[in-house]
């Protein structure tokens, strides 16, 4: 390759008057004439080839202000950058050729470029040697630009070394380099041939984890959140997990994790961890509105840890025309604290809805626990008092309860996902020799999919199947009875207006719940999608009993904090008027 000549021109030195006088023609041309128009590029590619031609575009770049005298100038560096461009993607035989065509300020560069026959790949040889050839995760470059018969791309073989290199980083191989990283280009056979060799060494492990900073909780709790044992083979996404669990445990305001290489022992790094503990209460209060409960005020109280321990305690409130409660929580956590908790419950609600009132007190106790198959598992045991109008029936029920839940959710994103599922299942039941006022079995299933197509349409359904089995069903207060109707069950109808009725065309909760929907949504931008909607169900007392269906349009608007529902929802079966609901609602849609 013909090297560079470089030429050298005398710079005149000018006085600080003539300075001033050139300086006064100079800004009265600019005046008279203006600013050149941009230069014009022109690519040619015989035959055409659009990936071609937008890289050599890209390695020219913007011809600026250039009339034809400047261009004529410019045009040896546009054939070379061409040049480039061309070689980059395997064309080392092209014909190029440039001419300036107008005059002025008018002037555009036209390159036509003849590509030639393309250089193949011949040989393609990539290795790994070393501990990382064991490791079925560290994966071989498998671009089909690497297989012999491709057309040489410079490209292809960078991203393959890069990802090596990567990939190296990630699980610990920092002794490892490349033996050998060659690309031979012969152009007058039209041919190439790639070698990379990697010797990885041996992989790194991680060692203890070390906590700093000024923190009120005993070594023992932290130690308990690393999700991950000692002495473990390196692997930079489990750094990112105990940043993302010290993060996501609500004690620290700051983590800042340093697991550098230079300072392992026989190839074990320790991880020094500096945390900054957050402030230890927080308060809010926030105005919401849903049409199943129009305005309402909510509110919370906090205290993120109480000694070194690491336990919760906070209070909760709602406020709104038909509901009204207060609860409390004391929380201890267990092993592992992140997911694995003991809490204490108390809390008192009343509520106005229909026909139904009820005030009732609750006292109670949760252990969560994660399952190694990724199920959480509550068990509970409550005790609830409750006064309750159901109709014209008035009773009081003292239940204890021991429960069971389980529930997992999937998905690719916790605010807006685009694929995933959930499942829930809970069952409680009482028994009228253990401080109880009915024998029951309360079960309540829900299940929960989404799925994205075809550049953004999505579909979401959701089932609900509940039950009751007594041998007593007067004796079971409201907030056991099944009820239907409103944002989230059958939209159409108002908020726990689907119900058995009594003799008095009283509502009064069913033994059985059954609700179905489908959900189609288009996209309209990036944050808004237009919803149509079928919804099917009903709660009852025998299979015989109607089902209700109500369907509708909506809009979406993705906030930040989830979705934002607005429904305009038609009853198909309603008894009251038109059947015409507005519904409004926000929240996880899985």
């Amino acid at each position: 390759m013909a090297g560079e000549r470089l030429s050298r021109a005398s710079i005149p030195v000018m006085t600080q008057r003539t300075h001033r006088h050139w300086t006064g023609l100079l800004l009265a041309s600019c005046l008279v004439c203006g600013p050149l128009a941009a230069a014009e590029l022109e690519v040619r590619l015989t035959p055409a080839n659009k990936t071609l031609k937008d890289n050599v575009e890209a390695h020219i770049g913007p011809l600026g202000e250039r009339d034809a005298v400047a261009l004529r100038r410019f045009a040896r560096h546009a054939e070379r950058e061409a040049r480039k461009a061309l070689q980059a993607l395997g064309h080392y035989r092209a014909r190029i050729r440039s001419e300036v065509r107008g005059e002025g300020d008018k002037a555009r560069l036209r390159l036509s470029i003849e590509t030639g026959e393309p250089v193949r790949l011949r040989r393609v040889e990539v290795r790994i040697d070393g501990e990382a050839s064991a490791l079925a995760a560290f994966r071989l470059p498998s671009s089909a630009r690497l297989k012999p018969g491709a057309v040489l791309d410079h490209g292809a073989y960078d991203d393959a070394k890069r990802l090596i290199a990567n990939q190296a980083l990630r699980y610990g191989f920092f002794d490892g380099r490349f033996v050998e990283h060659s690309l031979t280009v012969d152009p007058a056979e039209g041919v190439a041939d790639i070698r990379l060799i990697y010797a990885s060494g041996a992989r790194y492990r991680l060692g203890a984890v070390q906590f700093e900073g000024d923190t009120p909780f005993d070594d023992d709790l932290l130690q308990r959140m690393v999700p991950f044992g000692r002495d473990i083979p390196y692997d930079s996404d489990r750094i990112a997990e105990l940043n993302q669990a010290l993060l996501s445990s609500n004690y620290f305001s700051d983590v800042r994790i340093d697991a550098s290489p230079e300072q392992a022992e026989d190839r074990r790094i320790p991880l020094r961890v500096a945390l900054q503990a957050r402030k230890p209460r927080t308060l809010g209060v926030g105005l919401g509105f849903s049409t199943d409960v129009g305005p309402r005020l909510r509110g919370s109280w906090t205290r993120h840890w109480r000694g070194e321990g690491g336990h919760r305690l906070g209070a909760d409130f709602e406020f709104s025309a038909p509901r009204q409660n207060l609860s409390t929580w004391y929380e201890i956590p267990l092993d592992p604290p992140l997911s694995d908790s003991l809490r204490f419950t108390t809390g008192y609600q009343q509520e106005d809805l229909v026909d139904t009132e009820s005030r009732r007190l609750t006292l109670g106790s949760q252990w969560q626990s994660l399952l190694a198959s990724d199920w959480l598992r509550v068990v509970s045991l409550r005790w609830e008092q409750e006064n309750y109008r159901v109709g014209e029936d008035e009773g009081n029920s003292s239940l204890l309860l021991p429960g069971i839940g389980f529930s997992r959710t999937v998905s690719d994103s916790k605010v807006d996902p685009s694929r995933g599922w959930r499942l829930q299942a809970d069952l409680a039941g009482a028994q009228r020799t253990l401080l109880s006022d009915a024998d029951l079995l309360h079960v309540n299933l829900q299940a929960r999919g989404l799925t994205t197509f075809a550049g953004g349409h999505r579909l979401l359904g959701r089932l609900q199947l509940g039950g009751i089995a007594t041998n007593d069903f007067s004796a079971v207060p409201p907030s056991l009875r099944f009820f239907a109707g409103g944002d989230q069950s059958v939209r159409g109808y108002d908020y726990q207006t689907l119900s058995p009725r009594d003799d008095a065309d009283n509502r009064i909760g069913g033994r059985y719940l059954a609700v179905a929907s489908v959900e189609y949504q288009y996209p309209l931008a990036e944050r808004w999608r237009l919803a149509s909607f079928v919804d099917h169900g009903n709660a009852f007392d025998g299979l015989s009993d109607p089902l209700k269906t109500g369907v509708g349009i909506g809009l979406r608007w993705i906030s930040p904090a989830g979705p934002i529902r607005l429904d305009l929802a038609h009853a198909l079966d309603s008894d009251e008027g038109s059947g015409f609901r507005i519904h409004f609602s926000m929240g996880p849609e899985l």
